[in-house]
């Protein structure tokens, strides 16, 4: 009886010693686990790292994930970052029948050899919307006048809209359209010089200003815009030895460069 219990004793000893180095191991080993991670997340600075990695460009992650599964090709993806705002600068010729004609001596002469310069900055205010302010000057010529010319400057605010979206977005890829068809519709301000003696000049409005065309992107940052745009010139004479005043009609077909940042 006496062997017996020595025997359950040293038992009961050898699980309680057993128990108690399990225990404390376990507690030494998670104490020394978040210690060290701790420990090689400082060493490394990955903590830093972690806070001031970059986000990823829109569409970025996804292109990366498709091409990664073979599902698309890496040229069969147009990534688009859209842009805040852009420059134009441009040209365009006037046509002559649709510009009313200038005086002289009682005699209408029309427009010809005209043309128009302009440059502009703009506002990407949504995927359907721009707004714009430019500077345009103009040379008038006319037929059977070799030595009689006009010139306008006009400083000018425009509100465009594009008639398709701008970049399209499929899941976490966002891709330009190449092709986009848009309106406007604005205002300006500016003088004549009708040039030589009894020109008219003066200061004028350019109101309402109309264009209606189209944007091709040759680059996610460049690209060409044609247009036709109708001015509604109030008050100058249009011409020599008119009256102040009156309204007087221009149209052009404009192409600029137009160039996103």
């Amino acid at each position: 009886m006496g062997k017996k219990m020595k025997k359950i004793s040293w038992f009961a000893t050898v699980l309680a010693i057993c128990g108690g180095v399990s225990t404390a191991n376990a507690k030494y080993d998670d104490a020394k686990f978040q210690a060290e991670i701790l420990t090689g997340l400082d060493l490394i600075g990955a903590r830093e790292t972690i806070e001031e990695t970059p986000e990823y460009a829109p569409g970025e992650l996804g292109r990366e994930v498709y091409e990664i599964a073979g599902a698309v090709q890496p040229d069969d993806i147009q990534m688009y970052i859209p842009t805040s705002m852009y420059v134009r600068m441009g040209m365009g010729l006037n046509l002559g029948f649709a510009t009313d004609s200038a005086m002289f001596n009682g005699t209408e002469y029309e427009s010809s050899g005209s043309y128009t310069t302009q440059i502009g900055l703009g506002w990407n205010l949504s995927s359907y919307v721009r707004a714009e302010l430019d500077f345009q000057n103009s040379l008038f010529k006319f037929s059977d006048m070799d030595n009689h010319q006009a010139t306008y400057q006009t400083v000018g605010g425009m509100l465009y809209f594009d008639l398709a979206r701008r970049y399209v977005q499929n899941g976490d890829i966002t891709r330009r359209r190449t092709f986009v068809p848009f309106v406007g519709i604005g205002a300006g301000f500016g003088t004549y010089e009708f040039q030589g003696m009894g020109g008219a000049d003066g200061f004028v409005i350019a109101a309402p200003r109309a264009t209606a065309g189209f944007n091709i992107m040759f680059t996610d940052l460049i690209g060409i815009d044609i247009a036709y745009q109708y001015q509604m010139m109030i008050g100058n004479g249009f011409g020599w030895n008119v009256r102040a005043g009156g309204v007087d009609n221009i149209s052009n077909i404009i192409a600029s460069f137009r160039m996103n940042f």
